[in-house]
């Protein structure tokens, strides 16, 4: 920005000014961050090791099946690009069982003042922040597996569909908990509406 000085010779020139010389007016707005605040990695909840089991054992059986189902294309219709998808999907399911530890790993929330921020995903990152006060519905799930090891998923529904979020591999116990600070949370930002 720039002012005319008046100790200069010519009346309209003009000399810049930093903005730390300029003074904000008291009771004005913070100004808000050109991006999200992901905070630091010690402020992240992270889920359960044990929901390792769980994806594993989801990557196997989809793995089985559609190897299962591309052998028996080979074997019953003898097309040999079958016996090649087959193997295809053994890679894959391969490096996938590879990859699990790292990817629930990945999975993170935090409770800041005004919403949860959920993160997932190595290459592809997702990150989601949900403000309390849109919360509609917060829903505990449990897989079969997922109950045997004593783990939940703790789903958030909004009015919008792009923000649901699901934070899967809780424990039981924090997952309830969570549940019901959640509840708790969006019942008072919306009643401050």
């Amino acid at each position: 920005m720039a002012a005319w000085s008046p100790s200069s010779s010519a009346p309209f020139r003009r000399t810049s000014r930093t903005t730390s010389a300029r003074k904000k007016p008291e009771g004005s707005v913070p100004e808000r961050p050109s991006s999200l605040d992901l905070g630091t990695g010690a402020d992240w909840q992270r889920v359960s090791p044990r929901y390792v089991v769980v994806e594993i054992v989801g990557t196997i059986v989809v793995g089985v099946i559609a190897c299962a189902a591309a052998a028996a294309v080979w074997y019953l219709l003898e097309l040999q690009w079958a016996l090649y998808a087959g193997a295809g999907v053994a890679l894959v399911t391969l490096v996938a069982l590879i990859l699990e530890p790292r990817r629930v790993r990945s999975i993170g929330y935090q409770l800041r003042q005004d919403d949860l921020l959920f993160r997932r995903g190595i290459m592809f990152q997702r990150f989601v922040a949900v403000p309390y006060g849109r919360m509609q519905l917060v829903d505990i799930t449990r897989g079969p597996i997922a109950r045997w090891l004593g783990l939940a998923d703790l789903k958030l529904v909004t009015a919008a569909a792009t923000t649901g979020v699901a934070i899967p591999g809780l424990t039981e116990a924090d997952a309830e908990s969570l549940r019901d600070r959640l509840v708790e949370l969006a019942e008072s930002r919306r009643a401050g509406l």
